[in-house]
């Protein structure tokens, strides 16, 4: 039996299944909203027809935790905030990311002497990337984004768990 360029179909593309969705997963992430304090304005611009998330795919933000895969906690995290935080995330479906956004977020700002606040909700869930600022730009919230995706496409690379 000969077998000839004719035979073999063009149009079959080879790649493993875990590649095919973390390329889904990064191109469709679905946040939660979560916004706690002046970030949360910031993260709502970016949402707007000014930034427009929509280009990314990343436009969606659910109300439930149950529809949602990623968190982004935009604010001041105080103690009596954080049982409900870490019940949010626990909502949430698996594979789950979190972005910190805001320098309160991310260790309590300029709150962090203060008895009722969060030293960084890293003490409260996983994050997976910070994006840094008081309040960062949409823009920042963007690049996180961004980050985010190249992580999710290449775990390996970046130090994540491959789900599974």
């Amino acid at each position: 039996m000969d077998v000839t360029n004719q035979d073999v179909p063009q149009n079959v593309i080879l790649a493993s299944v875990e590649k095919v969705l973390n390329f889904a997963r990064g191109n469709s992430l679905w946040p939660v909203t979560f916004g706690l304090a002046c970030c949360a304005i910031e993260m709502m611009a970016a949402g707007g027809g000014r930034y427009d998330l929509a280009r990314f795919g990343y436009e969606v933000f659910r109300p439930s935790p149950r529809h949602a895969d990623l968190m982004i906690v935009a604010g001041t995290v105080t103690n009596k905030m954080a049982p409900l935080l870490r019940r949010i995330y626990d909502e949430m479906a698996e594979p789950k990311y979190v972005i910190a956004m805001g320098s309160c977020a991310i260790s309590g700002g300029p709150f962090v002497d203060s008895y009722n606040v969060v030293r960084g909700v890293d003490m409260l869930v996983p994050v997976d990337v910070y994006v840094p600022g008081c309040p960062p730009r949409p823009e920042a919230l963007i690049y996180g984004f961004l980050q985010l995706k190249q992580r999710i496409n290449n775990p390996k690379i970046a130090g994540l768990k491959i789900n599974g």
